[in-house]
């Protein structure tokens, strides 16, 4: 089945300004794609550029969906495997722009066969509950939202840290009194502590029962990771440190981390992320599922992946509720309180509306 055009998108969503260890979001600079094959079908895909953490921004991405398109045009849909290579011998990295182009050959795939994307992965539905995540802000803004998030009936917190170790621990006393002992939180230092911080700043936290850390320190002390590990009293997880199956292993062979972080703006796509699982399921080692600010579109191919990933069993997909002020998707996930569900149709499942991509900057190739 032949590729005959690809359609590329600006696709940028306007949200809330969202603050992490590295810097602030003020809207979601999304790129979609169409990748339309013969016979009508066409498969889509969504990828969300995050500069401060992978490193490509929405230009970046625009410029080389252009280029990968050129690559793609004429060729075999369906050789999801060749296709792919043909991305990685073009250009290194640029996992984000190639996640989109990944997940329109995963979507095209499951449409072709006449199935849910999870169904085409060989997956079983399954309940899916998020987290939510709370931004930095000053101590009592972040309680202030714990409690909010409480009172909707959210079991489970993210909380954003990185910025200074003291504080930290200080927020986290502050939001596990207020918010009481049966919610589930979890920390996430978007790399942004020493080793020396990170230490000290966890075993602080050792009463307060969280269920674990989230990338500590930078990826240039990966080598400090295995050390932290064995003396925090709170589980690690590897998330910049974990791009690819290559870096999974790594960690995994040298006791770095209790579990990894999976994303498809990391992986470069649902074919990556399957390595990734298989590798830490091979290992006993559980996974977590996350996102950049994706819309409905990139989020439904990530709850596909989870129903064909029994390993991942943290669910970090709550991107759509953080302040998104407007919705461009039609179809695809629904948020059903903080639990996530999907009707049955082929593909992902989900699409762009027509009237938002209107509003676009559009080319096709």
């Amino acid at each position: 089945m032949k590729i005959e055009k690809i359609d590329i998108y600006r696709f940028s969503i306007r949200i809330e300004p969202f603050a992490i260890a590295t810097g602030t979001m003020h809207f979601a600079q999304n790129v979609f794609i169409r990748v339309h094959a013969e016979g009508g079908l066409y498969g889509v895909g969504e990828c969300s550029a995050f500069p401060m953490i992978v490193g490509e921004t929405q230009e970046t991405c625009l410029e080389m969906a252009r280029n990968f398109a050129s690559i793609w045009k004429g060729k075999d849909a369906l050789d999801i495997e060749s296709r792919l290579r043909d991305l990685d011998s073009f250009a290194a990295k640029n996992t984000t722009i190639k996640s989109a182009f990944d997940m329109a050959l995963y979507d095209l795939a499951a449409k072709h066969a006449g199935v849910p994307l999870y169904r085409f992965l060989g997956g079983t539905k399954r309940a899916v509950e998020t987290d939510m995540t709370i931004g930095i802000a000053e101590t009592q803004q972040m309680v202030d939202a714990a409690m909010r998030y409480k009172e909707q009936g959210a079991r489970v917190l993210k909380i954003k840290l990185g910025k200074d170790a003291a504080e930290d621990v200080a927020r986290m006393k502050a939001i596990r009194k207020a918010v009481g002992e049966d919610m589930i939180l979890r920390i996430d230092a978007n790399q942004g502590w020493s080793f020396d911080d990170a230490l000290s700043a966890l075993k602080d936290m050792d009463r307060l029962n969280i269920q674990f850390c989230e990338q500590p320190m930078r990826t240039w002390y990966d080598d400090y990771l295995t050390l932290l590990r064995s003396e925090s009293p709170v589980r690690i997880m590897a998330d910049e440190s974990c791009y690819n199956h290559h870096d999974a292993r790594r960690l995994i062979n040298s006791r770095s981390c209790d579990y990894l972080n999976i994303k498809l703006s990391k992986s470069g796509g649902i074919h990556e992320a399957l390595k990734i699982h298989q590798l830490a399921s091979d290992e006993g080692m559980p996974c977590m599922i996350g996102t950049m600010l994706e819309s409905r579109i990139a989020l439904s191919a990530t709850l596909h992946l989870v129903y064909a990933c029994p390993g991942i069993t943290f669910f970090d997909l709550d991107s759509c509720l953080l302040g998104f002020l407007e919705d461009p998707v039609k179809d695809g996930l629904r948020y059903e309180g903080f639990f996530l569900d999907i009707d049955e149709l082929p593909g992902i499942g989900a699409d762009a509306d027509e009237a938002f991509l209107e509003k676009c900057e559009h080319w096709t190739i």
